[in-house]
């Protein structure tokens, strides 16, 4: 769910932020405090977004915690909010061209968008705002930087577009059956996946019918 665990950033200095501490650990907070240290401490510790794993060890730093709202700067980095993983979920963007986008974006695979706390409209909505955006590196939440953004921003986009057109044209044609049209449109997900490939499903199914897209008899 977290590939290989969340991951921290500190950036800038005297004193720096603290982006997503996550853990818990003592090791892991240690390691944070010590990187700070270097860098004249912690000034603030911003959040992406209420999840967790992000959160965890958030008030153990010794610094004021803040999850800023859109177009606030903290420690040089202006906030974006790009709601649809979470309906809380913001972006952090450098100067130098740096996107800090927690879960909106991921180093490896694609991001969970949970139906009931989160909006696969306004999923589609954070990334397009983001491609208007100089972004030269993706420092994400989870997995390795990404060095091509402009490329994996489209990569998501089409994603979603393609798994969406595909749904519909399954409804289309006249299937109903939740588990057809998992088996019909995630056709390429592994079987250990295809739990996650629900949730999306159901993303889409609930975009979809926001948006008045669903074939009539789904509305009766």
């Amino acid at each position: 769910m977290t590939l290989e665990g969340t991951n921290a950033y500190v950036y800038g200095a005297d004193p720096c932020v603290v982006i997503d501490p996550g853990s818990e650990d003592p090791g892991h907070l240690d390691a944070i405090r010590a990187a700070a240290a270097e860098r004249g401490g912690i000034g603030v510790v911003l959040l992406t977004h209420s999840h967790g794993d992000h959160t965890a060890g958030a008030d153990q730093l010794g610094a004021e915690v803040v999850q800023p709202g859109d177009g606030e700067e903290h420690g040089g980095l202006r906030t974006i909010a790009t709601p649809g993983h979470a309906a809380d979920h913001v972006t952090f963007l450098s100067p130098e061209g740096v996107c800090f986008s927690g879960d909106l974006v991921l180093g490896l695979g694609s991001t969970i968008v949970p139906p009931g706390g989160g909006s696969l409209a306004a999923f589609m909505s954070s990334l397009r705002l983001l491609q208007g955006e100089e972004i030269d590196l993706i420092a994400p939440g989870h997995g390795p930087w990404i060095t091509e953004p402009e490329a994996k921003l489209a990569e998501y986009v089409e994603h979603r577009e393609l798994r969406e057109r595909r749904l519909l044209a399954a409804l289309e044609a006249g299937e109903r059956s939740r588990a057809a049209l998992l088996t019909t449109v995630w056709d390429d997900v592994p079987v250990e996946l295809l739990p996650m490939a629900a949730m999306a499903m159901e993303a889409h199914l609930e975009k979809l019918g926001e948006e008045e897209r669903l074939p009539g008899d789904l509305y009766e």
